[in-house]
């Protein structure tokens, strides 16, 4: 079984957590032309390689990151928004 660990509730099986894609900085709005609109909303990158995602734990409500390696599907760690992100 896999275990994903929520930041508030310690390791739980994979099945209580959705995914819910790569962290990415949403465009303003106000100022966006449609062309990059579409671009955030359709385009992501899919490299192999260490990214931070964002995932739901269903049972407690709570969103989170999680930095994961997608060439081997394995988390390095996952911590709450504003705990430890890198720099954009």
């Amino acid at each position: 079984m896999k275990i994903l660990t929520c930041p508030l509730n310690g390791p739980r099986p994979i099945q209580e957590f959705l995914f819910g894609g790569e962290l990415r900085t949403m465009p303003d709005g106000s100022t966006v032309s449609d062309e990059e609109w579409a671009d955030y909303v359709f385009h992501r990158e899919g490299q192999a390689g260490v990214q931070i995602e964002w995932w739901y734990h269903l049972p407690s409500g709570t969103w989170f990151l999680a930095e994961r390696d997608t060439a081997s599907d394995t988390i390095k760690r996952t911590f709450l928004h504003g705990e430890g992100e890198p720099d954009e």
